[in-house]
This record gives C-alpha cells, structure tokens and sequence, in this order.
C-alpha cells in the first residue's frame, strides 16, 4: 500500500490513458479461502491490487451516484447511509405495523459465484453508455483468477472482495428481484406483500398464503432465468404475526415458529400490556461463533499485560454490542459479557503463581480495568425511528 502511494505519479496517468482508448488490462485477481462462519466450507475472496482496488473505488463511487436514484426503498446492502439495521427496522415494522400473516424465508446458493455477465452487462447498458466504463466492468468480470500458482479464467460471477463486486450484485438482483417484485408480483396479488433485501439476503411478507405459495412456485422459476438457484433447505414458508400464536396452539405447538434475518432471530411475543410485538435475539450460530472468537482471542493473549487485555477484549464487546445491541436482544449481550468474564478469570487463573485467583480479587481487577458494559444501541423508539427514513 505504501509503495502504490509513494509511486502514484508513476502509474496513474498510464492507467487513465489505458482506460480512455478502452485498452485496460484487469491484473489477475488473487484467491484466497477464508473459513464460513459456523460451517466446513470457505468462502473465496479475491483480492485486487492495490492500484487496480482504487480505480474500483472511484468507478463505484461513479456508478453508486447513477444507481443510487434507480435503487428501490426494499434495498439496503452496499448502500450509502443504509445497513443492517436499517433493514431489521423495515422487516419489524413491515410485520408489526401491517397485515403481514406470512413469511417466505429465501436463501441464494453460491450467489456471488452465479452472477452471468453477459445479464450484468445488459443491465449495466440500461443506465451507463460510456464505452469506457463499459470495458471497465467486462475486464474485471473476465479477469482471470489467480490460486496458488495456478491461474485460472473466470467464466461466471463476480469475485468477493473487490468494492465494485458489492454495487454489480445489488444492480443484478434490483433487476432480477426488486424490480419484478414491485411491477409484476405485487399487481397480481390478492393482499399486502413486502421485501425486504440486504444484497443477497432477503425476505418476504404476505397477508395471505395462497399470495405466498404463488410467488414461492414462480421464484425458483424466475431466479433460474438469471443463473441463481434458491437453496431447498433454507428456504422455507412461516407462518409469522400477530395471528400467529392463535393459529399455533391450533396446530398443537406451544408458540409459532422464529424466522433467521441478518444474524438475528425474530419471534412472536407480548408487551407489557399484552399486545403483539416482535423479539429479537442473537442468532444461535452467530452467538456461538462469537464465544468461539472469545476463546480463541484469549489463548492467543493469554500472556500480555491485563491492560492489553482489557483493551482487546473491549474491542470485541464494543463491535458485538454496537451490532447485536438491538432493542429486546439484552439477555443475549448479557450472556456474551458473563461468558467475557468467566474465560477472562479462567485465563488470569492458569497464568497465576499461586493457582486460582479468588472471585474477589478478580472482582478488584475488573475495578481497575473495566470490560464494557452491555449497552443496547438500538431501543424501541430509535428502531422505529429508522424504519420511518
């Protein structure tokens, strides 16, 4: 990085010439395989380098500035000012302040490694006629891919990793999935429906069943179109809202099945005053896997001084609770910090002269370096709030 910045002015006009008579050569994107959270597999990653990372960021920031005004508000990965949470918001108040009786939970099968170009290039042409961006964006679909020592061509998809990766994935499912959802799905049903999408993860609301087993019998049909396949054991139709637990004790269940968004379990309860309102709570997985960071993060600084400890450690909690600090998650941070302390002591015991250090002293050591606090970031009133911008 630091080589690229001292010699800008040797490279950059020679890439801008390049780019201008559409003679651009895309450098070999590097592989690397990083471990799914939770799973066997790994996911591929490509990494550009740094020049070539640049010129993505700028042509980004371009295309970004087009989209942008196309983007519709059922959208919000790889988005400007919209995130997570600002999806989470939608979906609570798309099923607690609507007749939302049904859910269609949808997950896409290697999406990033699906993508055809031959589609993103035509959608690209809807909205951007400069040739030259045009050559950009079909030489880094077509660069090659570089694993080990071995290069390889790429016929299909985009890599993960490059900054212009996430807006042509977004693009591609605005086409294929938002924009059919919102002229042609929604005209033709007989109640409310919704989608709620943060790039690849979506899901969507129904008044009604028969509207949810009518799109659930055309999706499948409609993302094949396109190259994308829906993976069978995580898709799946729920029954979720306010009718839900009725209809439950009907069925002989106790109460009405969760449904999984963006690292987060939704459920069906009550307030205080006995009406309905939507849980949230950590995902199981992903509160496992962050127990399993802890552990980890613990053995690898087991012998650093208890103030770089404590440091690493807030860092941690701070990125955890500022994600998962959402209004009715409380318990689930409360775990994470209680599981903070029980490693934390378990660790400052085994490095210990005189054995096991007593609940109190460790109670004195925690006085003096303090680990964070659960904090929820997100109350009831902001989430509202965000759902309004």
């Amino acid at each position: 990085m630091a080589e690229a910045k001292e010699s800008f002015g040797d490279w950059i006009e020679e890439m801008l010439q390049s780019i201008h008579r559409q003679g651009y050569r895309a450098p070999d994107i590097r592989r690397v395989y990083i471990p799914k959270p939770g799973k066997q597999e790994q996911r591929p990653l490509g990494v550009p380098c740094v020049a070539d990372r640049a010129l993505q960021r700028s042509v980004t920031q371009v295309l970004s500035a087009i989209y942008e005004q196309d983007f519709l508000p059922c959208s919000f990965g790889g988005r400007p000012g919209r995130g997570a949470h600002h999806a989470l918001a939608t979906l609570y108040e798309r099923i607690a302040g609507s007749k939302v009786e049904w859910i269609l939970e949808a997950d896409l099968k290697n999406f990033f490694g699906s993508l055809s170009h031959d589609w993103i290039l035509q959608f690209v042409e809807h909205r951007v006629k400069d040739p030259r961006l045009i050559s950009l964006i079909r030489r880094w679909l077509k660069a090659n891919i570089l694993e080990g020592e071995e290069l390889h061509p790429n016929e299909k998809g985009t890599p993960q990793g490059g900054s212009v990766s996430v807006l042509l994935s977004n693009l591609y499912l605005h086409y294929v999935l938002d924009l059919w959802f919102e002229r042609v799905v929604k005209p033709r049903l007989q109640g409310e429906a919704y989608l709620v999408r943060y790039i690849d993860d979506f899901v969507m609301c129904f008044q009604y069943r028969a509207d949810a087993l009518r799109v659930q019998q055309v999706l499948s049909k409609r993302l094949g179109k396109f190259n994308l396949t829906l993976e069978p054991t995580k898709t799946r139709l729920v029954e979720f809202g306010r009718f839900a637990q009725r209809h439950a004790s009907k069925h002989g269940r106790k109460r009405p099945e969760t449904i999984y968004f963006l690292g987060f379990t939704l459920y069906c309860t009550r307030n205080l005053k006995g009406n309905f309102r939507i849980g949230m709570r950590t995902e199981r997985s992903r509160l496992r896997r962050t127990l399993m960071r802890l552990q980890d993060l613990m053995r690898r600084m087991r012998h650093l001084p208890v103030k770089e400890q404590m440091d690493n450690l807030n860092v941690l909690l701070r990125g955890h609770y500022a994600y998962f600090g959402i209004a009715g998650n409380f318990r689930a941070l409360q775990t994470v910090y209680r599981a903070v302390e029980r490693y934390w002591h378990k660790m400052l015991c085994s490095r210990s002269w005189k054995g096991a250090i007593r609940w109190t002293v460790f109670q004195r050591i925690k006085t003096q370096f303090p680990l964070l606090r659960p904090r929820l970031y997100l109350p009831y009133r902001e989430l509202q709030a965000i759902a309004m911008l």
